[in-house]
């Protein structure tokens, strides 16, 4: 199992940002890792997402949302692999929103699959994590 939290403060109303990132046909504006939406409705979506030159289909339903505050949305990737991702939003004190985000995944096999999955991909996912909020800020902040 891997996990990445991270969190960043972004000059845009809770609302502004709750609608970005809860909509689909937005993830190529903001997610690094995105490469295609390829279905979705109000609580399922599948995408392609791409890590280190190898792109997965990832099939999510949204387990939990408590509009513009929480998301969870829980996704099965291939081999039976499994993620889980989480949003929170809340005011940062300054007309803004703080965003914290949260992806834990597990890779199919068990340890060994965690030792592989940990080798081919290190630290990738918390670079990625970072640099899709700061092009998400970038996206909510130009948008006011």
């Amino acid at each position: 199992m891997s996990e990445v939290s991270t969190s960043i403060d972004i000059d845009a109303p809770v609302e502004e940002v709750w609608r970005i990132v809860m909509d689909p046909t937005q993830l190529e504006a903001w997610v690094t890792i995105h490469r295609r939406l390829i279905s979705y409705d109000d609580d399922e979506m599948e995408q392609v997402l791409c890590l280190r030159g190898a792109n997965f289909k990832v099939k999510w339903h949204l387990a939990k949302s408590k509009a513009p505050k929480h998301a969870m949305w829980q996704g099965r990737g291939p081999a039976r692999s499994h993620a889980e991702t989480e949003y929170r939003l809340s005011d940062n004190g300054q007309g803004g929103t703080r965003f914290d985000y949260r992806n834990e995944f597990k890779a199919p096999l068990g340890p060994l699959g965690a030792i592989a999955s940990h080798a081919i991909v290190g630290g990738l996912p918390a670079k990625e994590a970072d640099a899709s909020l700061r092009k998400l800020k970038a996206l909510a902040e130009r948008a006011r």
